[in-house]
């Protein structure tokens, strides 16, 4: 079989199998922009299972992205707070206040400038919302491209596989996509049985993991998170610390890098 036909088949199987089993996640409600960046931005780095209540919660505070661009930093970060990485929402917030000013950009290049969105991120939002036909590669799409094409794929050869097999509408394939990759294509025990397109995977097998993250515990992160927390509930900033058996140096570190990020203001800490 000729490789077009192999991948009109193979989008079509996948397609029919996305409509029948997608995963029912309350961003998928809509093709609003918006909440497609929000969810997109709660989903880097952090489970699906933890985003969803973070995600209603948080649009039920701001439904609009102009209510966002307005939004209290502290209130923002309680809200955020068990999603990690809180500079996320910083971020989130400087994009809809770029977004209520000038209006959404009209092209994946016009997405990436906004504060905290790369080029999956901007290309997630672009074929969902705005009908870009473009793939949105992340760890998932990377592991099922790979196995598709039989190896390891990464860079510029990767973004070429997926230029070349992505499926139209692009939105619907990078979601279907998405779904295979976290239910069935998993990292070590893929279920190629239940594969709505596993004729056409030349080798499962391929796996490479992403890099190991550092551990948690012990870590500058756990100590600005707990540091952050402290903060939000008007607790003494300097006890928390030393609750974590840190020294007052890692403490006034983490405080100072916490301060300069727009997260805390010790300032007003101290009055």
């Amino acid at each position: 079989m000729n490789p077009t036909a192999v991948r009109v088949e193979r989008n079509d199987r996948l397609l029919k199998w996305f409509n029948a089993s997608a995963r029912d996640l309350p961003w998928r409600q809509t093709v609003d922009p918006y909440p497609v960046l929000v969810s997109e931005v709660m989903l880097q780095q952090t489970q699906v299972s933890r985003v969803i209540p973070k995600f209603d919660a948080f649009m039920a505070n701001w439904p609009k992205v102009t209510d966002l661009a307005e939004a209290p930093t502290d209130e923002l970060l309680r809200t955020w707070s068990g999603l990690g990485y809180n500079r996320r929402a910083l971020r989130l917030r400087e994009a809809s206040q770029l977004i209520a000013a000038n209006d959404w950009p009209d092209s994946i290049r016009g997405l990436m400038d906004l504060p905290g969105v790369g080029p999956y991120t901007a290309a997630a939002i672009g074929s969902i919302s705005f009908g870009e036909d473009t793939p949105a590669v992340d760890t998932n799409l990377k592991r099922v491209l790979s196995r598709w094409a039989g190896e390891p794929l990464d860079g510029s050869a990767l973004d070429a596989y997926a230029h070349d097999v992505v499926g139209h509408p692009a939105g619907t394939w990078n979601q279907a996509l998405m779904d295979l990759g976290a239910t069935l294509c998993t990292p070590k025990t893929p279920e190629c049985s239940r594969c709505p397109v596993s004729e056409w995977c030349t080798q499962p097998a391929v796996y490479e993991p992403p890099p190991r993250q550092s551990r948690f515990e012990g870590s500058h992160r756990q100590l600005r998170g707990a540091l952050l927390r402290a903060h939000l509930a008007g607790m003494d900033l300097h006890e928390a610390g030393h609750d974590l058996d840190r020294s007052e140096a890692e403490i006034d570190l983490a405080l100072s890098a916490l301060e300069a990020e727009g997260l805390i203001n010790v300032a007003i800490q101290d009055c």
